[in-house]
């Protein structure tokens, strides 16, 4: 009985991503996509690249990981976030040139609302590859209460089967699931820190954007909005990628159109 009590407790501590924009956490909970879920940004759909030959799925130095994808195109909006406004407004002292920064947390459409190009990122893989791992778990209706222990297990086992050759160890499968787990049944998002900017003026004109906090988490490019008395326009955000939670999916650069 010890045993299986035990067997259960390390299958339902199992991490996998989950489907409906979630990644799945250790408490077995897997869930499809609802109908409607993010339309998004992100890498090709070519073939997932081969791990490092000879690689054991401990790391390597002398067999690095695969070259990160990084960037984010445009794609459709993603359901308004119900866990709180993402957006940020910043003015100068006059109040006379305001720097607005909004949305950011678009996904593919081929990965049914998951922040995809996050997890990747945080695992050290092109997103190809997990998408590739992806492709060979079950996810579970959001109705159903989430999976049987024994598909959390065969879950967590297709996961793992793409991603050990690229050194992803269990516990770091897990930590990088827990970070970006979210109840997409309410249209929550995953963890994003806002960015914020500021106008560089000269003479009344805007001739810059500066970085004032590059955030993390997003997605895909925020679009960024700058009000003054002689109109508005808009400029460009580049969004970097890594496997610190901290800066994977913050902004490097803000310039002008």
């Amino acid at each position: 009985m010890k045993k299986t009590a035990k067997w259960m407790a390390a299958t339902l501590a199992a991490a996998v991503i989950i489907g409906g924009g979630t990644a799945l956490d250790r408490s077995n909970h897997t869930m499809a996509a609802p109908s409607g879920q993010n339309e998004c940004v992100s890498g090709g759909t070519g073939k997932a690249p081969p791990p490092p030959s000879g690689h054991d799925g401990q790391r390597n130095p002398d067999h690095p990981r695969p070259p990160k994808q990084s960037g984010a195109g445009a794609g459709g909006q993603a359901a308004a976030p119900a866990s709180g406004n993402l957006t940020t407004v910043t003015t100068t002292k006059d109040g006379t040139v305001s720097v607005t920064v909004s949305g950011g947390y678009e996904t593919d459409p081929q990965d049914h609302g998951r922040p995809v190009v996050l997890i990747a990122a945080a695992l050290g893989v092109p997103t190809e590859v997990f998408r590739e791992a992806f492709s060979g778990v079950t996810p579970a209706e959001l109705s159903s209460g989430g999976p049987t222990a024994e598909e959390a297990q065969s879950n967590k086992a297709a996961l793992l089967k793409v991603l050990a050759p690229y050194g992803i160890t269990n516990d770091r499968l897990d930590e990088v699931s827990d970070y970006y787990r979210y109840n997409g049944k309410q249209s929550q998002t995953w963890k994003i820190v806002p960015a914020t900017a500021a106008a560089i003026v000269d003479n009344g004109v805007v001739t810059g954007i500066s970085i004032m906090n590059p955030g993390s988490g997003y997605s895909s490019a925020p679009t960024i909005t700058i009000k003054s008395p002689n109109g508005t326009i808009t400029a460009k955000a580049t969004v970097s990628y890594s496997e610190d939670f901290a800066k994977n999916g913050s902004l490097s650069s803000i310039k002008l159109k």
